[in-house]
């Protein structure tokens, strides 16, 4: 609290004296009557002031404890004055509907922390009821609106240094519509991304509303499960974690279901959890002889990734010629006497601070050299410089090498360079260095015991070049007949000295005159005027020192805009900004005298020696692009315009240079680590959050990073998103949703890029369905089953993990009462069962996955018909559809169906042709004897058909079987008895009233299968009628007969075409014909029972066959106006 004292303690051990002395926020504490340390070295404050400025004693504080041996820091304390400011987020009125739910927020800054509570009319709100529920961070939340709620709500944030309230906000509930309207769940406020400190509370907040009232739950995104013993539901679907540790973090998704349905909505976000630095190596002591190498390590981790800082003796350590900080290490070349000290590592984020400490002892040598004397410098050119000196005055005998160290005078923490020569010369020449700059010298001698002093440093600097590079040119038009040329100053290390002059060069692309003019080296830019309209102008440049012109830069062509009356966008101001090595930002503004509307823009970029690329389409609103993926050290050419719907603008052009990932300078300097420990998770549909850890090196330089993002697989490498961030996290948006993607990270500091970290792959959530199933169809396949078929709905990346199918009644429709079924995303048939027969049912389907539902398909009608049993296919229903797929219970064939089908019969009837040909030819032989047979046989009577049938009995007899009439229909249930069977068919002759229906009388037994044709002959007198014979073996064998339209399917989805039933053929003939009785022969004879009746067939187009028994021959008519196939048949034994 203010106006209180406070002591801040400090105990420090070691060999006495130790003093000790105070530091705040880096800088030395003075003492006075108010502020001074205790004899122990604690630090007191009588009174704390929080005035502004220098004055207030708030920040960060440590002790310096120093004795003979060095000094060591302490860790940092925080001093903080009790505070609360003004409320930055206070409440504002609102107006609900009666049952719906109510939000009021509220926001302080405070320390300690505020409790914030509730007011209604002036009197205190409890924490949390049933309807009520206030969260720590300040929001007020008020489920299932009542009249009585409305009216005045304030807020109060108290800490123990003050209390504040915020204004009144009204609430107004305004009556529901009566009955209420249904809704779909909708979050009105979800969760949010946060970060939490290690051990705090995170909150998440999760509100919604619908008709009726959605039920909220939480999951991870990761599948895996939440900590059910840290974690609990605050209020109507509020997540709170308490004591917040690293396995916490992640993404969390709210849901909001409908009770009852599959209708949901999700909303996510991810928590952080920030964790303050921890040490995972540590520096050790070291002892070193003079002139030698020493290197210190220190590693920490920590979320956001520690900054490490080296001290020595309690004073920050800087990079210089010999003392070296990277990668996390210290190291400390060419060791003086001076550089014995404590050293301390200190690992530090938001959260906090470590430190740790080492001690550095030089050893010295007793017999070392003295140091090279009389060192010399001369300059021999713009880019070498000789030096000289003279051997040591002592142990010179003893000298085996001696290093040269040079690095820039001007500037801080410039790079030192070291080169080793042998003991035979006192003289080399440095040649790479740069033109027009200051260098520093010195020299060291070796010998196998140590190393020298240093010798005294020497100052030189290198002669004047002709610019190494011409300047990049920026290409603007004001007016069709003018163009606005400019450049930026060429930095030092491409002038190689003062710029006196630019000479700039222009002409048409058509002419090959060339315009030329001699601009002073102060000018940045000229106007161009008097020029053509619409007509490509190339241009270049080339700048000069006192030494010469340097070398010109390649044309660049630029086009001047159209004279024309219409209005189109003026060229917008570019500014390209290489980024690194292999990223430019490309930064514009419209000009100010532009006044023409603008739909959006177009960006042209190549590299200077290749032909220009495919534009890029940008928004009216994007004013930046990054460009990726370039390589170092090359000039690329950047044209942009601005274009609405009169057409293309005027364009900009620009060239810009990459720079070098690696210099020549640096090549001894090994590139930065890529960054570690990347964390991904998908934040929604079309975004991915990003966190990474900062590589364990220590710059006081600003870092930068690149996240590479594309889709897997991707072949166009235009396509690939390059974005920049100074964060060490990034949330990737307008992503394409259910996609897989991958991403990679690096980063630059001073002009050093690191390589890509690994490949890390994360696919977006995928979006819920916002089209139905397409091809919706119903058929009735029995009379109370129909079959509902669908194909995916027709959107790209949108998974289905299921489907529903709602079917009703039209009474049922009407009440309001569907049936539903799901079936599996990989499934898109389903069978609806147990229908009433003469109703109209209405069918549709939707597609749904784990982030919502979507819409529901047309309604499709299905009738049923009343009476199914008169005989005909039930199939045969008629339906009705809004979205027909049907009519008649019939599908509609499309032209490529009916081919499709054509074809196959022609396939069929071919076959079928080429089998009667082969048979016709082998049936030639025996057509003479088969012949003899059918006359003997048509000579005998009906009653003596058996006996004749049994006295002919001859071996491999053959038999004419007339092919299969169309209408003939064979029932195929198996006997009791296990037979095979041999029947014969009549042809489908020429139906004539006068004709002879002839049914054969046949031996018939109990079980046997019984079948029936109508044979129509015209009989002459030299022509009898008479059955053939035919035989057949007791076999293991069903017969089974199959006929289309009858459909089997199950859960899987198919339905098969391959088991029919006919079966109310026989059912259907035997009840309504009179059953048979004939008397089995009992022996290997062959003759039919003369007893046997006569039955008439009273199905049309059917007749009774006759029934075999197992060693039975029976005899066919012939008929001599039919054609006949020749069939070979067992003999009858």
């Amino acid at each position: 609290m203010r106006k209180e004292a406070v002591i801040l303690d400090c105990q420090a051990h070691g060999e006495s004296p130790i003093d000790v002395r105070w530091l705040k926020n880096g800088v030395k504490v003075l003492e006075n009557d108010r502020v001074y340390r205790l004899s122990n070295g604690s630090l007191f404050i009588s009174e704390v002031e929080s005035r502004r400025g220098d004055k207030s004693d708030e920040g960060l504080y440590q002790c310096l404890a120093q004795n003979t041996y060095g000094a060591i820091l302490s860790q940092k304390a925080r001093l903080t004055i009790a505070s609360i400011s003004a409320f930055t987020i206070q409440p504002t009125s609102i107006a609900v509907t009666e049952g719906s739910v109510a939000r009021f927020a509220c926001k302080i800054s405070a320390h300690p922390p505020s409790i914030i509570t509730w007011e209604f009319n002036r009197v205190s709100l409890p924490l949390a009821t049933e309807r009520i529920t206030v969260l720590p961070s300040g929001v007020l939340q008020i489920h299932g609106m009542q009249r009585k709620d409305a009216g005045n709500y304030r807020c109060i944030a108290t800490n123990i240094a003050s209390r504040r309230r915020s204004i009144e906000a009204s609430l107004t509930v305004t009556p529901a519509p009566r009955p209420p309207l249904p809704q779909r769940p909708r979050i009105i406020v979800g969760p949010q991304n946060i970060s939490v400190s290690l051990h705090q509370n995170a909150i998440l907040e999760c509100m919604a509303t619908g008709n009726p009232r959605p039920i909220l739950s939480w999951s991870r995104a990761d599948s895996k499960s939440i900590d059910v013993y840290s974690t609990k539901v605050l209020g109507n679907g509020n997540l709170i974690i308490t004591d917040i540790k690293p396995q916490h973090g992640g993404v969390y998704m709210c849901r909001a279901t409908t009770p009852g349905t599959r209708n949901f909505t999700v909303s996510s976000a991810n928590i952080t959890v920030l964790a303050p630095p921890s040490l995972v190596e540590w520096p050790e002591s070291l002892t070193r002889p003079r002139a030698g190498t020493a290197r210190f390590v220190c590693q920490a981790e920590g979320v956001p990734t520690p900054q490490i800082t080296w001290f020595k003796n309690g004073e920050k350590v800087h990079s210089n010629g010999r003392v070296k900080m990277y990668n996390s290490k210290l190291v400390i070349n060419q060791i003086i006497p001076e550089d014995d000290a404590i050293y301390q590592c200190q690992a530090e984020n938001e959260q906090g601070s470590v430190l740790s400490m080492a001690r550095l002892i030089v050893v010295m040598s007793e017999d070392r050299p003295s140091a090279p004397r009389n060192i010399r410098a001369d300059t021999v050119s713009s880019s070498a410089i000789l030096l000289a000196w003279d051997r040591p005055q002592f142990n010179a005998d003893k000298v085996i090498a001696y290093s040269v160290h040079y690095m820039k005078a001007e500037g801080l923490n410039n790079e030192e360079y070291q080169v080793v020569i042998g003991n035979d010369t006192t003289r080399y020449i440095i040649d790479d260095l740069e033109p027009a700059r200051n260098y520093t010298f010195y020299v060291v001698a070796y010998m196998p015991m140590g190393a020298s002093r240093m010798s005294d440093n020497v100052f030189q600097h290198t002669l004047e070049d002709v610019p190494l590079r011409a300047p990049e040119l920026s290409l603007t038009s004001l007016s069709p007949m003018d163009i606005q040329v400019s450049w930026q100053p060429l930095p030092d290390k491409l002038s190689r000295g003062r710029v006196s002059a630019y000479r700039l060069s222009y002409r048409t692309s058509a002419e090959s005159t060339v315009s030329q003019l001699e601009l002073p080296g102060e000018k940045t830019q000229h106007l161009l005027e008097n020029l053509q309209s619409d007509t490509i102008y190339l241009l270049r440049i080339v700048a000069a020192t006192s030494i010469g012109w340097g070398e010109q830069s390649a044309w660049t062509s630029h086009r001047t805009p159209k004279l024309s009356s219409a209005r189109v966008p003026m060229a917008p101001e570019l500014h390209l900004e290489p980024l690194n090595c292999t990223t430019i930002l490309a930064r514009w503004q419209l000009s100010p005298r532009n006044s023409a509307s603008v739909q959006g823009y177009k960006l042209f970029y190549h590299e200077e020696s290749q032909s220009e690329r495919a534009p890029l389409q940008l928004r009216a609103l994007d004013n930046t692009y990054t460009i990726g993926g370039l390589d170092p050290r090359k000039k690329y050419h950047v044209k942009l315009l601005a274009y609405n719907f009169v057409g293309e603008g005027y364009q900009a052009d620009q060239t810009v240079s990459t720079t070098g990932c690696v210099s020549v300078r640096d090549r001894l300097v090994p590139p930065p680590p890529p960054p570690h420990n990347v964390y991904i998770k998908s934040n929604s549909s079309s975004s991915v959050f990003l966190r990474w850890g900062r590589p364990a090196f220590t710059s006081s330089q600003t870092i930068n990073y690149t996240v590479r993002c594309n889709p897997v697989g991707l072949q166009n490498a235009s396509l690939v998103l390059y974005l920049q961030t100074n964060e060490q996290n990034l949330l990737v948006r307008d992503l394409e949703p259910n996609t897989k993607y991958e991403f990679a990270i690096r980063l630059h500091i001073d002009q050093l890029s690191s390589p890509w970290s690994p490949v890390v792959y994360q696919s977006t959530l995928p979006d819920a369905p916002t089209l139905p199933p397409s091809n919706v169809k119903v058929t009735l396949i029995e009379e109370d089953t129909a079959l509902v078929s669908w194909k995916n709905p027709d959107e790209p990346n949108v998974a289905v993990t299921h489907y529903t199918i709602l079917y009703a009644s039209r009474n049922a429709w009407l009440a309001g009462e569907w049936q539903v079924l799901q079936r599996e995303g990989t499934i898109t048939m389903a069978l609806l069962e147990k229908l009433k027969p003469g109703q109209i049912y209405f069918v549709k389907v939707s597609a749904s996955n784990n982030m919502g539902d979507g819409p529901f398909s047309q309604t499709v009608e299905l009738k049923v018909l009343a009476d199914l049993s008169s005989g005909h296919d039930p199939r045969l229903s008629h339906g009705n559809t809004h979205s027909t797929a049907f009519s008649d219970g019939f599908y509609h064939l499309d032209q490529k169906s009916m081919t499709g089908i054509t074809v196959g019969v022609c396939i069929a009837l071919i076959c079928i042709i080429i089998c009667a040909f082969i048979i016709v030819c082998r049936g030639k032989n025996r057509k003479f004897s088969a012949f003899k047979a059918y006359r003997e046989g048509a000579g005998t009577s009906a009653a003596a058909a058996g006996q004749l049938g049994s006295e002919g009995q001859t071996e491999s007899a053959d038999v004419s079987v007339p092919m299969l009439s169309p209408n003939h229909f064979i029932d195929a249930k198996p006997s009791t008895e296990k037979k095979e069977k041999w029947f014969s068919f009549s042809s489908n002759a020429k139906k004539d009233s006068k004709a002879l229906q002839i049914v054969r009388p046949a031996s018939y037994q109990p079980g046997s299968t019984v079948l029936t044709y109508e044979e129509e002959l015209n009989l002459s007198p030299d022509q009898p009628d008479a059955m053939q014979a035919m035989c057949w073996s007791p076999r293991d064998s069903e017969g089974s007969s199959s006929s289309e339209g009858s459909h089997a399917t199950g859960d899987s989805g198919r339905y098969s075409h391959d088991e029919t039933e006919m079966t109310n053929l026989s059912s259907g003939a035997s009840s309504s014909r009179p059953s048979l009785s004939a008397e089995d022969s009992g022996g290997s004879d062959c003759s039919a029972k003369e007893s046997g009746d006569v039955v008439e067939e009273s199905l049309p187009d059917l007749k009774l066959m006759e029934s075999v028994d197992n060693d039975c021959c029976h005899h066919e008519a012939k008929n001599s106006s039919q054609d006949a196939l020749s069939l070979q048949v067992p003999e009858c034994v």
